[in-house]
């Protein structure tokens, strides 16, 4: 049988430890007239921490409830509401529309730039403007009153960006004439630039009204329009001239060949031709050169 362990023995020159001290007896609280409560017996106030380095409320994360205005800003452009069924079909209508718009816009720029280059464009109808108009052009109706042909005609030309232009100037001469009885004056223009139709028109249309004693009379069957300018001074008198000019536009080529006589140059027993003979052969000449001016 084990024996329990002995407690050691207190040294007999060791006084005795005191133990704790003694609680006093808890006394119940008293009734009092103050009606508030004791500030002894009031619950300690939380201290606030010591202050720091500031820092920034934190942003809530997501919208709060009941506060319309408190929504996490926003970049970039707002989304686009879908409505719930039929956003799909919204959105692709609109998508439709506007490349409708464009593609509408865009054949609305190449339409007017068709109608543009249309409307500017040069209607020369295959004309050329030679360098040399003299040996191009056909003035042969005139070789029977005037068999001494013009050994040296003269002319020129011009070639421009707007314009190309031909001249000619031949001299008329009876068999036996020293000097030239008559001229022969033709020009061809090839306007590239400009249509020429309305002041063609006013010019050649109206020419007795800015011109005394011409007679001017509209000829059918050449070009798209032309007109026949004629004045004879020659009546009862052994001077004055012969004039006629035949002026035809067609497109944006115009051509005039001109004629021109004088009594004075002539053997006073022979008369120059008539103003109808004369008419005659410029558009009799005048259908034959433009259609060599064509090739």
């Amino acid at each position: 049988m084990s024996t329990p362990p002995q407690q050691p023995a207190q040294p007999a020159d060791r006084p005795p430890q005191p133990g704790p001290p003694a609680q006093p007896p808890s006394v119940p609280p008293q009734p009092t007239a103050y009606p508030y409560p004791n500030p002894q017996s009031a619950p300690p106030v939380p201290q606030s921490p010591p202050p720091g380095p500031f820092q920034p409320p934190a942003m809530p994360a997501g919208p709060q409830p009941g506060n319309p205005y408190a929504q996490p800003p926003q970049y970039g452009p707002p989304p686009v509401p879908h409505t719930a069924g039929g956003g799909g079909a919204a959105g692709r209508a609109v998508l439709w529309a506007v490349v409708g718009a464009v593609v509408a816009s865009a054949a609305w720029a190449a339409g007017v730039f068709l109608i543009g280059a249309a409307v500017n464009a040069a209607d020369l109808r295959g004309y050329t403007a030679p360098s040399d108009l003299c040996s191009r052009a056909d003035y042969g109706s005139f070789k029977d009153e005037y068999t001494a042909s013009d050994s040296s005609p003269t002319h020129s030309s011009l070639k421009d960006r707007a314009l190309d232009e031909s001249h000619c100037s031949a001299s008329l001469k009876k068999s036996g004439s020293s000097y030239a009885d008559a001229y022969l004056s033709i020009q061809v223009d090839l306007h590239k630039k400009t249509d020429p139709a309305p002041e063609f028109t006013a010019t050649w249309k109206n020419y007795e009204r800015a011109h005394t004693g011409y007679d001017v009379g509209a000829v059918e069957g050449i070009g798209d329009e032309a007109y026949l300018v004629t004045q004879d001074t020659t009546s009862g008198t052994s001077a004055g001239s012969r004039y006629a000019t035949l002026a035809v536009r067609d497109g944006w080529v115009t051509y005039t060949m001109s004629y021109s006589a004088y009594l004075s140059s002539y053997d006073p027993d022979k008369d120059p031709p008539k103003i109808d003979e004369i008419s005659d052969w410029l558009k009799t000449d005048t259908r034959n050169t433009l259609d060599r001016l064509k090739n």
